[in-house]
């Protein structure tokens, strides 16, 4: 497993500036790849969300970033690595995997044994942390999505804070690219503590390649109208983001 490391300083710094400015749709038309960074995937999801996939030189060979939009810009930003582990985030406020997981999570056990069970704590910036586990399961079926055929996965996990207390469960189904090393999202239910559960759907709906028209698009296009605020955030085991894995 590789571990989280140090971020270039100034990429760091690129990073957080990105994540307080609020984007402004009409001054561009295209969100611009952090420098040192090739962007390689734009993928429009469900839930009013579109995310930019993109490799950076200074990082880890296999590790991978996205960054997630919605109408008002950029608010999350994660790295995984080869094996579709989550290292860090920003959603603001900086996020990293802990040191020596229990239980690492691991794209190659999953696709090697059908199921992949996870179990690992994550330290914030301003000093809380917690502890997520859970696992990933193929369930044999494929989806083709836009012309990409995907795997397509169950999964469950639960968040707790260092006291023990529950901050967060979900439960549903995802999707899975092998060759991409990346799960995205699909439909499920999340309890955000509280004991109900509330249906999401962060399913991609478009996937976007250099060179086609919506590339490194600002604006998401689908569920957009029927949101008032973003989806409860949610933790995945891949990528932590806020309404899926990955």
């Amino acid at each position: 497993m590789t571990h989280p490391k140090g971020e270039p300083a100034m990429r760091t710094i690129a990073i957080l500036a990105c994540l307080t400015v609020p984007a402004a749709p009409a001054l561009a038309a295209s969100w611009t790849v952090p420098e040192g960074c090739e962007a390689f995937m734009t993928v429009q999801s469900k839930a009013c969300r579109v995310s930019h996939h993109y490799r950076c030189s200074a990082d880890a060979p296999g590790d991978q970033w996205r960054v997630d939009m919605d109408q008002e810009g950029p608010f999350f930003y994660s790295r995984i690595n080869h094996e579709a582990e989550w290292v860090e985030s920003y959603d603001p406020i900086m996020q990293v995997l802990d040191p020596d997981p229990a239980d690492p999570a691991s794209m190659t056990e999953l696709i090697g044994e059908g199921m992949d069970t996870w179990s690992f704590s994550l330290s914030k910036a301003d000093g809380s942390g917690s502890r997520a586990e859970g696992y990933d399961r193929l369930t044999g079926r494929s989806v083709v999505i836009d012309g990409i055929t995907l795997s397509e996965t169950e999964v469950e996990f639960a968040e707790y804070d260092r006291s023990g207390k529950l901050i967060r469960r979900s439960r549903g189904n995802e999707y899975m690219h092998s060759d991409w090393r990346l799960f995205f999202a699909g439909p499920g239910e999340t309890d955000l503590g509280d004991g109900i559960w509330r249906p999401i759907d962060g399913s991609p709906v478009e996937f976007i390649f250099p060179g086609e028209e919506g590339f490194l698009a600002r604006q998401p296009k689908y569920d957009c109208d029927a949101l008032t605020a973003r989806a409860p955030a949610t933790i995945l085991p891949a990528t932590l983001p806020v309404t899926e894995k990955e």
